[in-house]
């Protein structure tokens, strides 16, 4: 069993940074892929970014390539999400959520856990 908890978020103008974090408990979490989902009000969850268990592999959407960074540091059993360049349409809330084994990074059919998620508004 693994619990996943979201912070970092808030309210940023727009270029501004935010870094979100991912807590986890369980010994196992990292043996995870963990990722990052946001979903806007009225939208569907979207794929943002996603980490291997070792760190080594990591994979974006289009959307926030070259903006985000995705990392980890399994000795604090913590998943980071680094944004720069906010933009007003990055606005949603943000869940972590960690896949024991995954071959399709934004299938969120294949994510185990989920966090409750943290919100990011971004003023223009």
């Amino acid at each position: 069993q693994v619990q996943l908890v979201e912070s970092g978020g808030g309210l940023v103008q727009a270029g501004g940074s935010l870094r979100l974090s991912c807590a986890a408990s369980g010994r196992t979490y990292s043996s995870y892929f963990v990722g990052w989902f946001r979903q806007a009000p009225g939208k569907e969850r979207e794929f943002a970014a996603v980490i291997s268990w070792s760190g080594r592999s990591t994979y974006y959407a289009d959307s926030v390539k070259g903006r985000f960074t995705i990392s980890r540091d399994n000795a604090k059993n913590t998943v980071y999400l680094q944004m720069n360049s906010l933009k007003p349409e990055d606005t949603a809330v943000y869940y972590c959520a960690a896949a024991y084994s995954l071959t399709v990074p934004g299938a969120r059919e294949k994510y185990d856990y989920w966090g409750q998620g943290t919100q990011v508004t971004v003023s223009s």
